[in-house]
């Protein structure tokens, strides 16, 4: 709980200062066959999260640095069309670029070559689909299950990795929300725990337990701490990510 505060303090500060200000709303999404498609939006919003990779999310570092999300239109299925790039601190280049479509429920399908998603991709681009806290709007201490896919390969990143065929993952969660911080209203503290579940090939499990600050007035994630555990059993069978958005 200390380290969701911490993050809280760290990202009012920040956008407290961001030109976004608290009345931008992001760019809203539907879902295949279930919404229209969005009508009105920028051409393009772009988001930067600083990450860290089994590590603090700092300005540098080792295992650091920032994944840039361009939301750059609306698909024909509803789908907003994003794109994604991670830049890993003291690189020369950027480590690795996704496009995709995010759609309302978390769900998120690379339909361009070459279909890669990194794992920092896919900790945040589900979490911007337009439904996925919507029970946050009847209580700030609603629990809710949301459930949806992810069709990508998984890019290889350091230590762990997917890369090879496309598969289908199951995303199953169950989602509690735990009130405003009083310290810092009006950041919502939700507690998230499920798992990603590779349909073929290995039937590989990734178990996922998260800490998350969602922002209401501009309906994102400000804030995300997680825990992976894979199975079978690598390596290393345990990571972190910590993100935080920096920019809007």
């Amino acid at each position: 709980m200390n380290k969701l505060l911490i993050g809280a303090f760290t990202i009012a500060a920040m956008l407290a200062t961001s030109p976004a200000g608290a009345d931008q709303t992001p760019a809203a999404s539907a879902a295949p066959s279930t919404m229209p498609a969005v009508e009105a939006m920028p051409a393009v919003h772009h988001l930067v999260y600083r990450f860290g990779w089994n590590t603090k999310a700092t300005k540098e570092g080792n295992n650091t640095g920032t994944t840039t999300i361009d939301i750059v239109g609306v698909a024909k299925d509803g789908g907003l069309t994003v794109n994604a790039t991670d830049s890993w601190w003291n690189a020369v280049q950027p480590k690795q670029s996704s496009t995709c479509e995010v759609y309302a429920n978390g769900t998120v399908t690379c339909a361009k070559p070459p279909y890669a998603l990194t794992i920092l991709q896919a900790a945040i681009l589900p979490l911007l689909g337009q439904n996925y806290f919507s029970a946050l709007t009847s209580s700030l201490t609603s629990s809710w299950k949301q459930t949806y896919n992810i069709r990508a390969t998984f890019a290889p990143g350091p230590g762990m990795g997917f890369a090879g065929q496309v598969y289908t993952w199951n995303c199953a969660y169950a989602l509690t929300g735990k009130g405003t911080i009083p310290q810092q209203p009006p950041l919502v503290q939700i507690q998230s725990d499920g798992t990603l579940k590779q349909q073929g090939g290995r039937y590989t499990t990734i178990d996922q337990k998260a800490g998350i600050l969602f922002d209401p007035r501009i309906k994102m994630p400000v804030y995300v701490s997680e825990v992976l555990r894979v199975i079978p059993q690598q390596s290393i069978n345990s990571y972190t990510i910590e993100m935080k958005l920096i920019r809007t």
